[in-house]
């Protein structure tokens, strides 16, 4: 199955500006962010088109670049940014639909079980094997959202060097099938989101190394949303084992975790976002390698080719090189396309 991508380059209240500026236009590897992004869903054969929802005259500034017009297999369309992630989501959701023409339009019950992936602007290390094998695993289970994760051991190479050399420190979910770390890949059917909307929220809050997202999140999503009980308290038993796991009580954080596994916190964001949740683990991390601070950046800017370099070369060895149909003469290329502004519907 092909799908369309969605790349969300916003620029609203929860997106995070570093350096002064939006991130997604900050240059690691002499290309800015979301240049990057699209230039690696060209490489993915499960992509049938990319659209990029955010500032759209500075957007069209930064892809329309000869190198990456050189790069295109499939066509690019930019959006205007609406208000915050999930009208972002949404409305290009309804404009990507066939014959939607700029106003969107909502889908039929047949186009309804079409999954879109959804990703952030801000992955200089994701590969197009590792999207393309979130995509096909996304695709072959019984769900309606399919969100990334990946495992601790592909997050090794991007820890700090022993002679000193920095790296990025990550946060991990403990379960009890091991330490994962949620990419920035979801695969979903957006019509078949019961409570869609609390995406925003859940966004929102999605810094839980800070107390005060910490305690918003379990009383405006888990509780004052209708999560429940259940859902509070694996929310609770999750951070208990990831501050014991941070501060080093590893016999702690072991015990913890053995009380919460996958298909418990499935069923229970099942429940709360009212669609059928599923994770899918892979095997490849830089999609869950995001630029979330200047540390970050810098760091990522000195590394960046070894762990480019790192990141390709695990990728071709889990799943091998991706097979590509021969590009198209610069007379047929796909090019980039920007969308009218952004009426504001409804939203429902």
């Amino acid at each position: 199955m092909r799908v369309p991508a969605v790349i969300t380059a916003g620029e609203g209240r929860a997106s995070k500006a570093i350096c002064g500026q939006s991130k997604v236009y900050l240059e690691v590897g002499g290309r800015p962010l979301v240049a990057q992004v699209v230039s690696i869903l060209q490489r993915v054969p499960e992509v049938s088109e990319i659209w990029v929802v955010g500032n759209a005259p500075r957007l069209e500034g930064v892809l329309d670049d000869p190198r990456l017009r050189g790069e295109l297999r499939v066509p690019v369309t930019i959006v205007p940014q609406f208000r915050n992630l999930y009208e972002n989501a949404w409305q290009t959701y309804r404009r990507l639909l066939p014959a939607a023409g700029p106003e969107g339009r909502d889908p039929t019950p047949e186009e309804a079980e079409r999954p879109v992936l959804f990703l952030s602007a801000d992955l200089p290390f994701a590969t197009p094997q590792e999207i393309s094998d979130f995509i096909r695993r996304g695709t072959a289970l019984d769900c309606d959202y399919a969100l990334g994760l990946v495992t601790e051991a592909s997050m090794r190479p991007f820890y700090h060097a022993e002679d000193g050399i920095p790296g990025i420190e990550m946060a991990y979910f403990n379960l009890r099938e091991g330490r994962f770390r949620q990419s920035n890949l979801h695969l979903v059917k957006p019509a078949r989101l019961g409570h869609r909307h609390y995406v925003e929220e859940l966004y929102e809050h999605r810094y839980q190394k800070q107390i005060g997202n910490i305690i918003a999140m379990a009383w405006r999503v888990f509780w004052r949303r209708g999560g429940g009980l259940r859902l509070l308290g694996y929310y609770a038993i999750i951070h208990a084992a990831a501050v014991a796991d941070r501060r080093g009580w590893l016999r702690l954080a072991d015990l913890l975790r053995r009380l919460i596994d996958i298909p418990r916190v499935e069923e229970a964001l099942g429940r709360l976002l009212r669609t059928r949740f599923r994770f899918v683990v892979t095997e490849v991390g830089g999609c869950a390698v995001d630029i979330d601070n200047e540390t970050d950046y810098q760091t990522a800017k000195l590394r960046y080719q070894e762990w480019r370099t790192q990141q390709e070369e695990t990728a071709e060895r889990l799943h091998g090189r991706l097979s590509l149909p021969e590009a198209a003469s610069e007379a047929s290329r796909p090019g980039v396309r920007v969308l009218p502004g952004q009426v504001r519907e409804q939203l429902p």
